[in-house]
């Protein structure tokens, strides 16, 4: 059942109970970056294993995210602001125990490429807290694996 979380904004990501921040080099260009992530939302199925169904929604003020195993968010995106920063804050989800969660991605041009920086912030009950920080190597697997296929799908590997 989908359970409406408290409404958050940007400053939100400094000031949550927990931070999970992974980053990434990768030698896509910020905007050719920024585009997968912020323009071609169906896109990050090609890409994010874990995500079997994205699509932009409000006009792509929102988005529905479905992902394996059956979790489903819907989202507002709160900053969008090419080609260094992609944000959205969780409205609607089944994931149990959150209470507020935003995701933020910041893109920062290293060379010819770019820092792809992915914080996951959220609040939740003590024992969501303990669980999330128990899941911080496979989100930062997952976030490594997705970057790096988004990389080589960029690059047209």
């Amino acid at each position: 059942m989908a359970r409406r979380l408290r409404p958050v904004d940007l400053g939100f990501v400094g000031a949550a109970p927990v931070r999970l921040v992974f980053a990434r080099e990768v030698s896509a260009s910020p905007e050719q970056v920024f585009r997968a992530l912020a323009e071609d939302v169906p896109g990050w199925t090609q890409w994010f294993s874990a995500v079997r169904l994205a699509r932009p929604t409000d006009g792509g003020a929102g988005r529905e995210i479905r992902l394996r195993g059956g979790t489903r968010f819907e989202e507002t995106v709160l900053v969008a602001k090419a080609p260094e920063v992609y944000a959205y804050r969780v409205d609607t989800t089944n994931a149990p125990g959150v209470r507020a969660l935003v995701e933020e991605w910041r893109l920062t041009p290293r060379g010819t490429g770019t820092r792809v920086q992915w914080t996951f912030a959220a609040d939740g009950p003590a024992p969501l807290r303990f669980v999330l920080g128990l899941a911080r190597p496979g989100l930062g697997r997952a976030f490594r694996d997705a970057v790096t296929s988004l990389d080589r799908r960029l690059a047209g590997r």
